[in-house]
């Protein structure tokens, strides 16, 4: 095989492989291949004996392609464990606690129901790297050529449902560790992976608990719900008269909150109130790890704690990266993913709710003025739809602009342009203290990029 250090990934994105479900990237044919690629991964990796552990968000599709996943791992003599429907944490959870050789997760997170994908976790229950993504691809292009095992060596699979019961347990047992429930919450399961977990989870609560969109039947999942659809759950929590709302996304490992006002707590905010609260627990490490688009006011209250932010591209797994470079036991991004290594391996909703809840107990904060004192420098970001980042991003005219943004931006500012890992779109993100020059600079950026891609259509 070719040396694939210097190749780009053809299939994984930021995170997995999405694609609308049995279509191009999402057929049962190609995911089949996938298993069967993963399990030569983990051979050349030098995993023998084994058993992997596959698990499902709620959607229609979700059985369809893991039936594949798990043929074409049982093809390649690997045993399989059945996780069933599980959100991605959960599945984190069951590899870290367990002898697995590796997994996966049937998810495509927040996109709509007719989407899906795969992401694939190491023995730990963390992400792959890049290049374990690239090895896996290179499979792709072999695994015709490798033996078929036959007889008794070819894989079987296994039911796995109490690995759920296991991770649920220990989320209530966190939970109970707080002793001010006093106080009304709205939750939004977003139809997803989180649906069976809310209530029990949130059975001992001491005040009222209003559970919605929590009955998933395979094509509610992220529709009109969820985190990115935080209107709903603002709405709902004002109505209830809810001090905290509650949101998750369809595999359930970001989680995103609203106040009594129905205002957005993001992840930003929640980021601020748990780094503050691991410091003083002598549990954060060298600092808060956080992507380019985390908010500039993140870092200057941190700093007025002694706390260091390290920032980082966007994507969970570059968070992770980071914080391990740098020694950072908390990371996350905006968007709602955090990650706190003392509590899970990768980004995990439920989890991840229960530490701002026992972080807003312990700090005393008053949730109701977090978003007021955590004010924030004016955020633009513009999507537009391309079909070549690449060549865009590359365009002179475009290169020429970026440096003229940044000039009229130094010391007020900041600006990023930013092809999705996981859509055909490019997105234009500029902040500044001063809203009439973020606007200016977001609109010039915008228009010129609508005529270059006008002149080569």
């Amino acid at each position: 095989m070719e040396n694939i250090s210097n190749k780009k990934r053809k299939y994984f994105g930021t995170d997995g492989i999405r694609d609308i479900a049995n279509n191009n990237n999402m057929t049962p044919e190609f995911v089949l291949k996938l298993g069967r690629a993963y399990v030569l991964f983990l051979n050349k990796k030098g995993h023998k004996c084994l058993n992997i552990a596959v698990g499902r968000d709620t959607r229609h599709s979700g059985p369809m392609i893991q039936s594949a996943l798990i043929a074409g791992m049982n093809s390649a003599g690997a045993n399989v464990t059945d996780l069933g429907v599980i959100p991605t944490p959960g599945a984190s959870y069951a590899l870290s606690k367990n002898n697995f050789s590796g997994g996966a997760i049937i998810s495509a997170s927040h996109n709509p129901a007719e989407y899906n994908g795969i992401k694939f976790l190491d023995s730990k229950g963390f992400k792959l790297t890049d290049m374990d993504e690239l090895l896996i691809e290179e499979m792709l292009e072999f695994e015709k050529e490798h033996e078929r095992p036959i007889g008794g060596e070819v894989g079987i699979i296994f039911r796995g449902g109490h690995f759920s019961e296991e991770y649920l347990s220990s989320l209530i047992l966190f939970l109970n560790t707080i002793k001010s429930q006093n106080f009304a919450i709205t939750v939004d399961a977003a139809n997803g992976a989180a649906s069976t977990f809310v209530k029990p989870l949130y059975k001992h609560w001491n005040d009222k608990v209003t559970f919605l969109a929590n009955t998933p039947d395979g094509l509610n999942i992220n529709n009109g719900v969820g985190v990115t659809h935080m209107n709903f759950l603002s709405a709902a929590t004002v109505k209830n008269f809810s001090k905290l709302g509650i949101a998750y996304d369809g595999d359930t490992d970001r989680v995103l909150m609203c106040d009594s006002k129905g205002r957005i707590i993001d992840g930003d905010i929640m980021l601020w109130v748990i780094a503050r609260w691991l410091a003083i627990k002598n549990e954060l490490g060298s600092g808060l790890v956080a992507t380019v688009m985390s908010n500039m006011v993140l870092e200057d209250l941190l700093a007025e704690e002694g706390i260091k932010v390290f920032r980082c591209g966007v994507g969970d797994r570059y968070v992770l990266d980071t914080m391990r470079k740098e020694k950072s036991m908390l990371g996350g991004e905006q968007s709602g993913h955090i990650i706190a290594l003392n509590y899970s391996n990768t980004g995990d909703g439920l989890s991840s709710g229960n530490l701002f809840l026992k972080a807003i107990e312990e700090l005393n904060e008053d949730i109701s003025t977090l978003v007021d004192r955590f004010d924030k420098y004016p955020q633009t970001l513009t999507n537009i739809k391309i079909s070549d980042k690449e060549k865009l991003m590359n365009h002179p005219i475009l290169k020429e602009t970026i440096v003229k943004a940044e000039k009229m931006l130094s010391g007020k500012g900041r600006m990023l342009l930013r092809p999705s890992g996981t859509e055909p779109l490019l997105r234009i993100f500029v902040e500044s203290r001063d809203a009439k020059l973020k606007e200016k600079i977001a609109t010039m950026l915008e228009n010129v990029i609508k005529h270059i891609l006008s002149e080569e259509s």
